[in-house]
């Protein structure tokens, strides 16, 4: 697949078969994001891989809403892998204080952006999900206090009717700029 149709391909999955992923397939999704350029190359990240179906069902709720109004989709995924930020290289965390820029966040969006990409490549669908309930998922996974959660990503086969939705986004003129901002 070109680059450009799997940028096209690649959307947000909010419903899975019940069908397991090939483990060969998910160590090439979590290769891809291994591989991902960081800041000062501190590889800011752990990869945490919820697989058992019964620690899948107690995390799925810890992901809905405050009236459990979305990701109800989550509880159908084989699969959610954690991505949990780590402590950068010191240089990597100084610069960032002096840029005021979270740099460790800037490389888990690449990382899971590759991560996503890889799965699409793989005919697997994901969803990158922001809404949880941190300290209740840190307690059921024994994640220490002190690391943070900076994204979830659900990952496990479309069903077959699900269709690709049209993008929409900004037009490219609304979101792009040369050489002056005004």
């Amino acid at each position: 697949m070109k680059f450009q149709e799997l940028i096209l391909q690649r959307q947000s999955v909010r419903r899975y078969q019940d069908k397991a992923v090939e483990p060969e397939k998910l160590e090439q999704c979590l290769e891809a994001a291994r591989l991902t350029p960081s800041a000062s190359n501190s590889q800011p990240w752990t990869f945490l891989v919820v697989n058992e179906t019964e620690t899948l069902k107690k995390l799925a709720p810890l992901t809905s809403g405050p009236l459990k109004s979305f990701n109800q989709f989550v509880a159908q995924a084989p699969i959610i892998v954690l991505m949990i930020l780590e402590k950068p290289k010191l240089l990597t965390e100084l610069g960032g204080r002096l840029k005021k820029k979270e740099y460790p966040l800037i490389d888990i969006g690449l990382a899971s952006g590759q991560f996503c990409l890889q799965a699409t490549e793989l005919g697997l669908g994901t969803c990158m999900l922001g809404w949880f309930d941190e300290a209740a998922l840190k307690k059921l996974l024994h994640i220490p206090k002190d690391k943070t959660i900076g994204l979830l990503i659900t990952l496990g086969y479309e069903p077959e009717d699900y269709r690709l939705r049209k993008k929409i986004r900004k037009k490219l003129e609304e979101v792009v700029k040369y050489n002056r901002y005004e």
